[in-house]
């Protein structure tokens, strides 16, 4: 990372880190199926951390690209640590955590490019979430965008720091973490761009898009609403309750899909009403129903996704692949289950396509998911099994997962409302 040719018997050197799309998906399945080599990847992510001065956004061939948003090479890090997969050097990945969160621009290689280290890796964001605890929209671009994902990276570093014990700094970052309640419009209903002077961004269209130049990114408020996975009771709550937010959540599904704006952004694709399986600031969205007690919700959709929205043909997917993001939702829903927030170490059960699948972990033990009296028809899960004990909610564990054993969903074709969700 700072430009110079290196040799080392001592690790491997991984690139093309597209992290902004692969944090969700494609290193939580990496944790599950090759978790070595997954902690490979994080130790060469530090290692560009000690060369470069700051952690990758979007690594391209050792070059700092500050494509894209957030600092998710922390979800990667702490996901994994979460899940006790920890063979990396936990300090220096605290400390390069911590540094993806503040406004410097000193403490980096010189060799990085100012317009990537300006606009991409410190943007003036950063400085502005820091000190008055938001993005005034018009400071930065993509503001609301960026200030989301920012909230969720501060909390997984509050995750971390708890973890280590240092108090002081968990209090600080989960202070961060809140800073998504900044941008939420009760008036609306929406996260909306506000400006320096506290007044909301006007007009303001949620279905309005201007690609990569407004205040959000690859998206609309519609999308972005929702991205706040740390957090979805904070978020309930200044939606004014739960059955607030569902009714909300239901109509993402629903409202026209029809987008506003001369230079709608090409990304927004994929639609089921408002929500976009074609680009990733959606891929949680589905499973919010069951944090939100209603499961058979995230049954039908995560169906209505997998049959109709990925194709056996070469134009398969609904949007760009984008290093594995999109190929890496399809396998963990098909086989049942996602996960929903990366450093929760749980997932979220869905509704599998396939009558078995066995993973074999790399600690010689396998972990089976059998779907009984499954078909298309029947989409909805009426039972679920772990190791032979009934679970009252749609969630299970990484650690019980990497214990080995067999899940078993029993499918029928009419919803079941009556599970009781508390996690």
């Amino acid at each position: 990372m700072e430009n110079q040719i290196e040799q080392s018997d001592r690790y491997t050197n991984y690139t093309v880190f597209s992290l902004w799309d692969t944090f969700r998906a494609l290193h939580p399945l990496n944790t599950i199926i090759s978790p070595e080599e997954n902690q490979q990847m994080i130790r060469s992510l530090i290692k560009k951390y000690e060369e470069g001065g700051i952690l990758p956004m979007w690594e391209l061939a050792s070059n700092y690209t500050g494509t894209m948003l957030g600092y998710h090479a922390v979800s990667v890090i702490v996901d994994a640590y979460m899940k006790e997969d920890r063979d990396f050097d936990i300090e220096k990945a605290y400390e390069a955590s911590k540094h993806s969160s503040s406004y410097d621009t000193i403490h980096v290689s010189p060799t990085i490019n100012k317009e990537v280290l300006y606009h991409g890796l410190m943007p003036v964001g950063k400085y502005y979430k820091n000190t008055i605890g938001y993005i005034p929209s018009d400071k930065d671009n993509e503001a609301v965008a960026k200030g989301l994902e920012y909230a969720y990276n501060d909390w997984l570093i509050a995750l971390f720091a708890k973890e280590l014990g240092k108090d002081d700094e968990y209090a600080d970052y989960m202070q961060k973490a809140g800073f998504y309640k900044a941008y939420f419009d009760q008036g609306t209903g929406f996260m909306r761009g506000k400006m320096s002077d506290g007044t909301w961004r006007t007009p303001f269209d949620p279905s309005h898009s201007n690609h990569r130049f407004d205040d959000y990114c690859e998206g609309n408020a519609w999308q972005w609403t929702w991205f706040v996975p740390h957090d979805i009771d904070g978020l309930a709550l200044l939606m004014g309750g739960r059955d607030a937010l569902i009714n909300k959540l239901d109509s993402l599904f629903t409202v026209s899909s029809d987008l506003t704006g001369e230079n709608v952004s090409a990304d927004i694709s994929g639609l089921i009403g408002q929500y976009a399986h074609g680009n990733e600031p959606s891929h949680q969205t589905i499973h919010l129903y069951n944090l939100l007690e209603q499961p058979w919700k995230t049954q039908e959709l995560v169906d209505e996704v997998l049959y109709t929205l990925y194709f056996n043909e070469p134009n398969g997917l609904s949007g760009n692949e984008d290093c594995g993001q999109m190929s890496a939702w399809y396998i963990l829903n098909s086989m049942g289950f996602y996960s929903y927030c990366p450093g929760v170490p749980y997932y979220s059960i869905g509704r599998p396509i396939f009558d078995e699948v066995t993973i074999q972990l790399e600690n010689d033990k396998s972990f089976t998911i059998k779907s009984i009296n499954n078909s298309r028809e029947n989409k909805y899960v009426k039972e679920i099994r772990l190791n032979g004990k009934v679970l009252d909610r749609p969630f299970f564990s990484h650690k019980d997962l990497k214990k080995g054993g067999t899940l078993e969903i029993t499918m029928t074709n009419q919803p079941v409302k009556n599970q009781n969700i508390n996690l």
